[in-house]
């Protein structure tokens, strides 16, 4: 018989909320992947999804957890990324908001999440959403300690259709409040590759439905940028290792 906490959603066989790899990066930018992981803990088995539902975009940001890492293998740079399904719990959303524990997504009904008492709800914030958002500020308070500067890069991918659309874009570069200069010189560098559509707030809008970038970038002014590449382009090891490239290439140009 188990003698762990009942009460408890992580066990000790469930991985950790949240993973940070190369934290002794020198680089300014700090990378985060708010949906990078599509673990689901042992404790809520599978959602009551099939296999090939926890592997689509409703569960995960498909390619981020490879990108990123090259990323900060190529930079230098940190990456503090999430391990566990955006079904579980979404880590770019408020506690409020109605798809934070989303009980459908494209089309797709989550039985796991159905009938959640407050107490459940609670548990995934307070184990999976909260250490995760601690850990990046952990972070950024830690670099300012040390007089080190940051550029917060969010990165996300997002399905080449959706509900019948196909969307155009390659890759698209997300903002709203707060200091927006980075982000700008991002879309200018990107377009001036020459061989991508790149959306300004496409396919999707930054706005308040964000929780991440605007709760560490904004309020200091902190120079940011969340980047949206299509998963169709980085689906495997060369599209991450080919995107890795181009995106540490355009992020050192726009920082100039």
């Amino acid at each position: 018989m188990s003698d762990e906490p009942t009460d408890r959603l992580l066990g000790t066989d469930d991985a950790a909320p949240v993973q940070t790899i190369n934290p002794k990066g020198r680089s300014s930018f700090l990378l985060i992947g708010d949906h990078a992981g599509n673990a689901i803990p042992q404790r809520l088995g599978t959602l009551g999804l099939e296999p090939a539902e926890r592997v689509r975009h409703i569960a995960w940001d498909i390619g981020i957890a490879t990108l990123g890492a090259l990323l900060a293998e190529t930079l230098d740079a940190v990456f503090v990324r999430q391990t566990y399904s955006r079904l579980v719990v979404d880590c770019n959303r408020r506690h409020q908001a109605p798809d934070a524990i989303a009980p459908a997504s494209d089309g797709t009904v989550v039985p796991g999440n159905a009938d959640l008492t407050e107490a459940d709800r609670a548990r995934r914030f307070a184990e999976i959403h909260e250490p995760y958002q601690a850990a990046i500020a952990a972070e950024i308070a830690r670099r300012d300690a040390a007089g080190q500067a940051t550029i917060l890069v969010s990165l996300h991918s997002f399905t080449p259709v959706m509900r019948g659309f196909a969307r155009p874009w390659e890759v698209g570069i997300l903002h709203d409040a707060g200091n927006t200069g980075f982000s700008h010189a991002m879309l200018a560098a990107l377009r001036a590759e020459g061989d991508l559509t790149v959306g300004d707030n496409e396919p999707y809008r930054m706005d308040l439905i964000d929780y991440t970038i605007p709760r560490h970038a904004y309020p200091a002014l902190r120079p940011y940028v969340e980047i949206e590449v299509r998963q169709d382009l980085i689906g495997d090891a060369a599209g991450c290792a080919a995107w890795s490239e181009r995106l540490a290439r355009v992020l050192t140009r726009a920082a100039g």
